[in-house]
């Protein structure tokens, strides 16, 4: 079992970056994929970004591409989303989630969750 921690939402304006975290309870955290997903009021959850147990791959949505970077540090079970020029439209809860193997987008194939942490963009 893994728990999943995120920290580092608020409420911030346009333009405006914010640094989430996703702290692990185990070091077995380090063999998982990790993601980061989203969910609005009244939309689904969707894929932000995800990054392999090695941090050399990582993958983004393209609504984020360019603008949100995903990395982990292992010796610390700790993978961090750096969110730059944020809009209104990323407004929304966000979710870290683990899984063995590789990334990957789909939400159903993560194991593990955390509870999630407001982000809140004003225009």
């Amino acid at each position: 079992q893994v728990q999943l921690v995120e920290s580092g939402g608020g409420l911030v304006q346009a333009g405006d970056s914010l640094r989430l975290s996703c702290a692990a309870s185990r070091r077995t955290v380090r063999a998982y994929a990790v993601g980061w997903f989203r969910q609005a009021p009244g939309k689904e959850r969707e894929f932000v970004a995800a990054v392999s147990w090695s941090g050399g791959t990582t993958n983004y949505a393209d609504s984020v591409k360019g603008r949100f970077t995903i990395t982990r540090d292992n010796a610390k079970n700790m993978v961090d989303l750096q969110m730059n020029s944020l809009k209104p439209e990323d407004t929304a809860v966000y979710y870290c989630a683990a899984k063995w193997d590789g990334i990957a987008w789909t939400s159903g194939l993560y194991n593990f969750w955390g509870q999630g942490t407001q982000v809140t963009v004003s225009s």
